[in-house]
């Protein structure tokens, strides 16, 4: 007798249909696991029959072959584990052979017991479900409320296989859970500070702002103490609300990773790694690929403290996913591409000892100590960072509270919620109906889009030959230049704007450059 049962797998962060099919023989008992299993797959066939046997059930005594399909692709994890019993079930007849299963697709792994265990990955799965007309999917408890985020599919909370066999053979049917994401309410977030807080640093602030408008890089020079962390970790209190979208796609990479902590992420990440991290911590892979922190930052933001402690060869693996939004892991057993569009934020002392230029502190520094320190970040990686601000040590008025507070982030989110509507108008006008970041324009949008008045073009022919801009770095500097148009609301940008731009660059000749 055969049988066929839908169920899914993930390849990066995007689900794919798996099929099983199983056929059984009145035969010396056997059980055999085809179709690329891997070591979780294959011992799948343990845990189902005890499963079976606890839940009161008789496991069949057949010879029963299970191929999951398709057999050239690598299955991994414990996920199928509900639709290999249910396909045995069925087989032997158990389950009503004329029952239909091919609008429905399984998910969960088994206990011993019968109970029906989480999984990594199931959004991405309810996703490919629904794409492939599939109506209903059975999932663990735990993982409802995260498969219900998708609309157009009926999501059965599943506790133990028990009620599973009792649905499907209409003895007690279970209820689907409430559909999609519209009972979130993404403009209700909670952050950990306010810009408020933050006394003095007027221009890291200005900074900051133009940062978030337009998803630049940005890079945050200053003492201990100057409040360059502080400044990063409220970054997200000034991003844009995220869209339904967005929201999926960062959900998407947590679910894979297993870090979901709810059904659906709804303010932006902040992801801050230890500069101890490996390149497959930061930027994914492994011998079974997972995402890395650049991909846990997507839409969000990644804070790099301590920058020159930070391996070369770890921040250098970065250079390529800033310039397309995602990474490609290329392993002998798979290639994967996740997303990794983030804000990237990075803070240093200018010296190893922190007070180079200090006013207030003698730096103990040699000139040497100095470079081979500054040396750690390559010009490269350098030139793929936006926006560079020097931050001053902090007075005893600012930190003693006696300077008046700061603007509160939600005036400033106002701000940076003006210049990205009037980005997105203006590229509606070109035809661009997607949202491009500044930060991300290219080709002849950027031209297009760009292109200074005839001042500000003499202006940056200066500062071109001045600071030795390279083809990058002058790129750099006309986006920004436009996000600080944007935030005035003009479409012009003068010599003004191209000025204060170039002001975000001039750190390299001062550091770097001398």
């Amino acid at each position: 007798m055969l049988s066929k049962i839908y169920s899914a797998g993930v390849i990066g962060v995007d689900g794919y249909e798996i099929t099983v099919e199983c056929c059984t023989w009145n035969r010396l008992p056997k059980f055999e696991l085809v179709g690329l299993p891997d070591a979780a797959v294959k011992e799948a066939k343990n845990r189902v029959q005890s499963a079976c046997e606890n839940s009161g059930i008789k496991f069949p005594s057949l010879d029963i072959m299970i191929n999951l399909a398709p057999a050239d692709c690598k299955k991994e994890g414990t996920a199928l584990d509900l639709a290999i019993l249910c396909s045995v079930l069925q087989s032997d007849g158990i389950i009503p052979k004329d029952y239909d299963f091919s609008d429905k697709c399984l998910i969960g792994e088994l206990s011993l017991s019968g109970e029906l265990r989480g999984v990594r990955g199931v959004l991405p799965m309810a996703v490919m479900a629904r794409d492939c007309g599939k109506r209903e999917m059975f999932v663990p408890r735990a993982n409802a409320g995260e498969a219900a985020v998708v609309s157009g599919i009926k999501v059965f909370a599943v506790d133990t296989l028990k009620d599973l066999l009792d649905h499907v053979k209409g003895v007690k049917l279970l209820s689907p859970e409430p559909e999609g994401a519209g009972f979130y309410d993404f403009s209700e977030r909670g952050f950990s500070g306010d810009f408020s807080e933050v006394r003095g640093q007027t221009k890291a602030k200005r900074a900051m702002e133009i940062a978030a408008a337009g998803g630049h890089n940005i890079l945050l020079i200053g003492p201990p103490g100057a409040g360059k962390s502080m400044l990063a970790k409220r970054l997200p209190s000034i991003l844009p609300d995220m869209t339904l979208d967005e929201a999926i796609e960062t959900t998407k990479v947590h679910s894979v990773v297993g870090t979901l902590s709810k059904n659906l992420i709804t303010e932006r990440p902040f992801r801050s790694p230890h500069h101890t991290v490996t390149p497959i911590g930061l930027i994914g892979g492994g011998s079974n690929p997972r995402p890395g922190e650049i991909s846990l930052a997507h839409n969000g933001v990644l804070f790099l403290d301590e920058f020159p402690e930070f391996p070369k060869k770890v921040t250098d693996a970065m250079r390529q996913p800033i310039e397309d939004g995602r990474v490609t892991v290329t392993r002998a057993a798979a290639k994967v591409t996740y997303p990794s569009n983030f804000t990237l934020v990075c803070a240093m002392n200018p010296c190893k000892c922190g007070f180079f230029g200090s006013a207030d502190k003698i730096c103990t520094c040699t000139p040497a100590s100095r470079k081979q320190y500054l040396e750690r970040i390559s010009g490269p990686m350098l030139d793929r960072i936006d926006i560079e601000i020097e931050l001053p040590a902090v007075s005893y008025d600012e930190i003693s509270g006696k300077t008046k507070k700061g603007e509160p982030s939600a005036n400033i989110r106002e701000r940076v919620n003006f210049a990205r509507e009037f980005a997105r108008k203006r590229l509606n006008s070109l035809g661009i109906r997607k949202t491009v970041l500044n930060a991300d324009l290219t080709g002849e949008l950027f031209r297009s889009t760009c292109k200074p008045n005839e001042a500000g073009e003499e202006l940056m022919r200066e500062a071109f030959e001045t600071l030795g801009l390279s083809a990058r770095g002058h790129d750099r500097v006309l986006k920004v230049a436009r996000t600080i148009a944007d935030l005035e609301g003009s479409e012009i940008i003068n010599e003004d704007h191209i000025a204060e731009a170039i002001m975000y660059r001039s750190l390299d000749r001062k550091y770097w450059r001398k």
